[in-house]
């Protein structure tokens, strides 16, 4: 299978990822087992799914998220 339409994720999704899973292993596992795992696999597939999203991202989505912060400063200069 073949990802070509993967949308490029914001860095904060790789954060929250990232730190929701040390929370969820140092903090919540110790205390309920059940919930520990679930809250750490969940973290893990999103981790998972930012670094696709930064591997597979189309080069025209970039190009155009640069494309309308130019535009932007363009306005808020007039």
């Amino acid at each position: 299978m073949v990802l070509k339409n993967v949308a490029p994720l914001k860095g904060g999704y790789m954060i929250t990822s990232i730190v929701g899973f040390i929370i969820s292993a140092v903090y919540v596992f110790p205390r309920s087992q059940t919930w520990g795992f679930t809250f750490t696999i969940f973290f893990m597939l999103m981790f998972v799914a930012s670094l696709i999203s930064m591997t597979y991202g189309p080069d025209e989505a970039m190009l155009h998220a640069g494309h309308e912060r130019e535009r932007r400063n363009k306005k808020s200069e007039k």
